[in-house]
């Protein structure tokens, strides 16, 4: 996570704020949400291993066989 010694980057309060904001800056960008259209408008249909769409049968099949645990 850290590319040098930490006892290096904290010696200078510039070379700990830039450290800093890096590591906000990567937080950020893999939180952030896509920017994609299709993600927005229309939702995923979720599909087996066999890639055929999931039933609402196929659902409560799995939640009785998990519920059943």
């Amino acid at each position: 996570m850290i590319p040098m010694r930490t006892s290096t980057v904290f010696k200078s309060r510039w070379m700990a704020l830039i450290w800093a904001a890096g590591i906000l800056w990567f937080a950020y960008d893999f939180a952030a949400p896509s920017d994609d259209a299709s993600n927005s408008t229309n939702a995923e249909q979720p599909t087996d291993a066999s890639g055929a769409p999931v039933t609402s049968a196929d659902a409560n099949n799995m939640r009785n066989a998990l519920n059943s645990f």
